[in-house]
């Protein structure tokens, strides 16, 4: 993902942000051809309507941010603006100077496209070992960020800049005050060299945060909130808390692992694709209800817009690593165009395993069988695996390694229904099924299982 490649784009003239009074309005925004990078960056806006609701404007227009959180991969920018995504966010600077095969840059693409760019610059987390005690550290920290800023604060493509990611602690009820305090410090210094775009800071969401946030990081324009179980009522949380400025939904989307119902094992249970499309459709509607808070909300940003490893293969990610999309984008198509693609995902309406009790004996075979539909009735194909139980504990998306998969078990494959053995090792695994339409959708679904000896008879 890194890029060491400093490219800048000439700029000349500059504009100054500015506060204002406008109209609110819940509609769309306008649409705009990606302007030559030669020419004056869009003038953006932070508006508060004297009812007090917030708005972002791009050039006097209204600009509801229909986000997502990554893109990186190719196709994955086409994929969210046909989709009607208008703006990403990005974790570290680096992802902006991502080169695809093309030659193309990340961000000169997603400028290509007409896609926004909220670039995020990474914030050291003290749990990964940064002393936010020792000069030296921070000082080259903050050389950094001034680094990324002065090398694309030219670029059209980038409307707001965000200043780390849940670095004040993802578990912390708080968050750590000497590290809002210095985040406090990194904004004052970008703005101070760029007057021109807002400033956004996120956190992972907790209510008990609030209060030292406004305390300690009085500079910043936006809060960005990460949050999934609890998504739909951070407005009201926040306003409760005492929060006036504007905030979006950094990250949302199906409930974490640490929020669902787990076996007697431990195993979260991990929601089909299908019932993931259901919470990501309900929970972006659901900030924007007429409840306390809403009318602070600029916006959401669907997680993750690509795939990853955290927990399992599966549980974040809106796309499969062949760049079939799952049902969480269409259900993020229908939130912000209206209407479903012509293509829509297929459906898993349950999947059970042939034991009730998903405690097994090592070799033996079992059975499992799907019930699946596709919209379009397009052929599905059927691509079942056993895959061991991850063994990471991370914090905060933290990279993990990828459990070993075991494709020999497989009996019957490419079918609704499944034959396969038990792993001859004592253990926790997962059974993972994967359906394809052939026509760059898919959905996914898996049942967690223990292996153990069988248990003698009590006398």
């Amino acid at each position: 993902m890194r890029n060491n490649d400093q490219q800048r784009v000439a700029a000349f003239l500059r504009v100054a942000v500015f506060m204002g009074i406008a109209m609110i309005t819940n509609g769309g925004y306008a649409e705009e051809q990606p302007a030559p990078l030669s020419e004056t960056l869009p003038r953006v806006e932070l508006r508060q309507h004297e009812d007090g609701a917030w708005r972002f404007f791009i050039n006097d227009e209204v600009f509801p941010l229909r986000g997502a959180g990554g893109a990186e991969a190719p196709g994955l920018l086409e994929q969210l603006k046909a989709a009607g995504g208008n703006v990403v966010r990005t974790w570290g600077i680096e992802t902006l100077d991502h080169t695809y095969e093309d030659g193309e840059r990340y961000i000169d693409r997603a400028h290509r496209l007409g896609i926004k760019v909220i670039a995020g610059i990474w914030v050291q987390h003290e749990r990964h070992g940064f002393d936010y005690g020792d000069p030296a550290v921070i000082d080259e920290q903050r050389r950094r960020v001034i680094d990324s800023v002065r090398r694309h604060n030219d670029h059209p493509a980038i409307i707001a800049w965000s200043i780390g990611n849940e670095m004040e602690g993802p578990s912390s009820p708080h968050g750590s005050v000497p590290v809002l305090k210095e985040v406090e410090e990194l904004v004052r210094l970008v703005k101070a060299e760029d007057p021109r775009r807002p400033i956004m800071t996120i956190i992972a969401f907790n209510p008990g945060k609030i209060a030292n946030v406004m305390q300690f990081c009085p500079s910043i324009d936006i809060l960005g909130l990460n949050s999934y179980g609890g998504a739909a009522g951070i407005g009201s949380a926040l306003v409760s808390a005492g929060w006036t400025k504007p905030f979006a939904v950094t990250e949302f989307g199906v409930p974490g692992f640490w929020e669902v119902p787990v076996t007697s094992w431990g195993a979260p249970l991990e929601p089909t694709s299908q019932a993931k499309a259901r919470a990501y459709y309900a929970t972006h509607k659901l900030v924007f209800e007429q409840n306390d808070g809403h009318e602070l909300c600029l916006g959401t940003f669907a997680f993750l817009w690509g795939w990853k490893q955290e927990r399992t293969a599966t549980w974040f990610g809106m796309f499969l690593p062949t760049l079939e999309k799952l049902p969480q984008v269409d259900a993020m198509t229908k939130a912000w165009t209206g209407a479903w693609p012509s293509n829509r995902c297929p459906k898993i309406l349950g999947m059970e395993l042939s034991v009730s009790n998903p405690i097994v004996r090592p070799n033996e075979m079992l059975t499992a069988r799907v019930n699946a539909i596709d919209p379009e009735n397009d052929p599905m194909r059927y691509q079942w695996s056993v895959v061991a139980e991850s063994s990471a504990r991370s914090e905060g998306g933290d990279a993990e390694q990828v459990p070993p998969e075991f494709p020999e078990l497989i009996k019957r494959n490419h079918d609704p229904e499944c034959l396969f053995a038990a792993p001859g090792i004592e253990g926790a695994y997962r059974l993972f099924l994967t359906i394809y339409d052939g026509r760059g959708s898919a959905a996914t679904a898996n049942i967690p299982f223990l292996v153990q000896p069988k248990q003698p008879r009590q006398p």
